[in-house]
Protein backbone atom coordinates (compact mmCIF):
# COMPACT_ATOMS: atom_id res chain seq x y z
CA UNK A 1 0.00 0.00 0.00
CA UNK A 2 1.61 3.26 -1.08
CA UNK A 3 -0.38 5.51 1.21
CA UNK A 4 -3.22 5.41 3.68
CA UNK A 5 -5.58 7.91 5.16
CA UNK A 6 -7.18 7.57 8.59
CA UNK A 7 -10.66 9.01 9.13
CA UNK A 8 -12.18 9.59 12.57
CA UNK A 9 -15.96 9.54 12.53
CA UNK A 10 -17.14 10.45 16.01
CA UNK A 11 -20.83 10.25 15.08
CA UNK A 12 -20.38 6.63 14.10
CA UNK A 13 -17.84 5.95 16.87
CA UNK A 14 -15.39 4.34 14.49
CA UNK A 15 -12.04 4.87 12.85
CA UNK A 16 -11.60 3.95 9.20
CA UNK A 17 -8.48 3.43 7.12
CA UNK A 18 -8.52 3.97 3.36
CA UNK A 19 -5.96 3.18 0.71
CA UNK A 20 -5.19 6.39 -1.17
CA UNK A 21 -2.91 4.75 -3.73
CA UNK A 22 -5.39 5.89 -6.38
CA UNK A 23 -6.93 9.13 -5.00
CA UNK A 24 -9.86 8.85 -7.42
CA UNK A 25 -10.76 5.37 -6.10
CA UNK A 26 -10.44 5.19 -2.31
CA UNK A 27 -10.56 1.67 -0.89
CA UNK A 28 -11.65 0.91 2.68
CA UNK A 29 -8.87 -1.25 4.16
CA UNK A 30 -9.60 -1.15 7.89
CA UNK A 31 -12.23 -0.18 10.42
CA UNK A 32 -12.44 -0.39 14.20
CA UNK A 33 -15.25 0.53 16.63
CA UNK A 34 -14.03 2.55 19.61
CA UNK A 35 -17.04 3.25 21.83
CA UNK A 36 -20.05 5.52 21.66
CA UNK A 37 -23.81 5.33 21.87
CA UNK A 38 -24.45 2.76 19.15
CA UNK A 39 -23.21 -0.20 21.20
CA UNK A 40 -25.26 -3.35 21.61
CA UNK A 41 -27.76 -3.01 24.43
CA UNK A 42 -28.07 0.80 24.23
CA UNK A 43 -31.29 2.64 23.40
CA UNK A 44 -29.69 4.18 20.30
CA UNK A 45 -29.56 2.42 16.92
CA UNK A 46 -28.03 3.25 13.56
CA UNK A 47 -30.51 3.25 10.69
CA UNK A 48 -28.96 2.82 7.24
CA UNK A 49 -30.37 4.27 4.03
CA UNK A 50 -32.20 0.99 3.33
CA UNK A 51 -33.92 1.14 6.76
CA UNK A 52 -31.88 -1.59 8.45
CA UNK A 53 -31.17 -0.97 12.14
CA UNK A 54 -27.78 -1.80 13.64
CA UNK A 55 -25.88 -1.72 16.90
CA UNK A 56 -22.21 -2.61 17.26
CA UNK A 57 -20.00 -4.56 19.61
CA UNK A 58 -17.68 -2.24 21.48
CA UNK A 59 -14.50 -3.79 22.80
CA UNK A 60 -13.50 -3.93 26.45
CA UNK A 61 -9.86 -2.96 26.97
CA UNK A 62 -8.14 -3.93 30.22
CA UNK A 63 -11.56 -4.41 31.85
CA UNK A 64 -12.93 -1.04 30.67
CA UNK A 65 -15.89 -0.70 28.31
CA UNK A 66 -15.05 2.03 25.83
CA UNK A 67 -17.15 5.17 26.02
CA UNK A 68 -17.45 8.29 23.92
CA UNK A 69 -16.17 8.34 20.38
CA UNK A 70 -12.87 9.07 18.65
CA UNK A 71 -12.12 12.78 18.84
CA UNK A 72 -8.43 13.56 18.56
CA UNK A 73 -5.99 11.24 16.84
CA UNK A 74 -2.19 11.19 16.65
CA UNK A 75 -0.25 8.96 14.29
CA UNK A 76 3.22 7.74 15.28
CA UNK A 77 6.14 8.75 13.06
CA UNK A 78 6.35 5.26 11.53
CA UNK A 79 2.59 5.23 10.85
CA UNK A 80 2.06 1.99 12.76
CA UNK A 81 0.36 3.27 15.93
CA UNK A 82 -2.60 5.59 16.12
CA UNK A 83 -3.39 7.15 19.50
CA UNK A 84 -6.99 8.21 20.13
CA UNK A 85 -8.66 10.27 22.87
CA UNK A 86 -12.42 10.38 23.28
CA UNK A 87 -13.38 13.79 24.69
CA UNK A 88 -14.39 16.71 22.51
CA UNK A 89 -15.45 19.49 24.88
CA UNK A 90 -17.04 18.86 28.28
CA UNK A 91 -20.34 20.56 27.40
CA UNK A 92 -20.62 18.59 24.15
CA UNK A 93 -19.52 15.39 25.90
CA UNK A 94 -22.46 15.82 28.31
CA UNK A 95 -24.85 16.37 25.39
CA UNK A 96 -23.75 13.67 22.96
CA UNK A 97 -22.56 10.79 25.15
CA UNK A 98 -23.84 8.67 27.99
CA UNK A 99 -24.34 10.83 31.13
CA UNK A 100 -21.76 8.71 32.99
CA UNK A 101 -19.09 9.70 30.46
CA UNK A 102 -18.20 12.97 32.22
CA UNK A 103 -18.41 11.30 35.65
CA UNK A 104 -16.06 8.49 34.60
CA UNK A 105 -13.62 10.63 32.61
CA UNK A 106 -12.08 9.95 29.24
CA UNK A 107 -9.41 7.58 28.03
CA UNK A 108 -6.69 7.17 25.43
CA UNK A 109 -6.37 4.09 23.21
CA UNK A 110 -3.76 2.74 20.84
CA UNK A 111 -4.84 1.39 17.46
CA UNK A 112 -2.28 -0.75 15.65
CA UNK A 113 -2.12 0.12 11.94
CA UNK A 114 -1.15 -2.38 9.25
CA UNK A 115 0.61 -0.14 6.74
CA UNK A 116 1.35 -2.92 4.23
CA UNK A 117 -1.99 -4.67 3.67
CA UNK A 118 -4.35 -2.34 5.51
CA UNK A 119 -6.19 -2.99 8.72
CA UNK A 120 -6.75 -1.47 12.14
CA UNK A 121 -6.58 -3.44 15.39
CA UNK A 122 -7.30 -2.26 18.91
CA UNK A 123 -4.26 -2.81 21.13
CA UNK A 124 -5.63 -4.80 24.11
CA UNK A 125 -2.69 -3.83 26.35
CA UNK A 126 -2.90 -0.03 26.04
CA UNK A 127 -5.52 1.95 27.96
CA UNK A 128 -4.87 5.28 29.68
CA UNK A 129 -7.73 6.02 32.07
CA UNK A 130 -8.11 9.73 32.78
CA UNK A 131 -10.96 8.93 35.16
CA UNK A 132 -8.43 7.92 37.80
CA UNK A 133 -6.58 11.24 37.93
CA UNK A 134 -5.79 12.45 41.49
CA UNK A 135 -7.94 15.59 41.11
CA UNK A 136 -10.92 13.57 39.89
CA UNK A 137 -11.98 12.46 36.42
CA UNK A 138 -10.38 14.39 33.56
CA UNK A 139 -11.54 14.78 29.99
CA UNK A 140 -8.53 14.40 27.68
CA UNK A 141 -8.82 16.03 24.29
CA UNK A 142 -5.84 17.08 22.21
CA UNK A 143 -2.53 15.28 22.31
CA UNK A 144 0.67 16.12 20.51
CA UNK A 145 3.53 13.82 19.65
CA UNK A 146 6.71 15.98 19.63
CA UNK A 147 8.18 15.83 16.16
CA UNK A 148 5.06 14.03 14.95
CA UNK A 149 3.41 14.05 11.55
CA UNK A 150 0.75 16.42 10.20
CA UNK A 151 -1.76 15.29 12.85
CA UNK A 152 0.50 17.10 15.38
CA UNK A 153 0.21 20.49 13.77
CA UNK A 154 -3.49 21.13 13.36
CA UNK A 155 -3.41 24.22 15.60
CA UNK A 156 0.02 25.63 14.78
Amino acid sequence: MIGTSILSTSFMEMLRQYSIEDPSKLVLTGQVWVGGLLHKGSDVVYVSEDGAESQFSVPVIKGNRLRGGPQMIQLSLDGKRLYVTNSLFSVWDQQFYDPDFVKKGSHMLQIDVNTEQGGLTMNPNFFVDFGTEPEGPALAHEMRYPGGDCTSYIWI
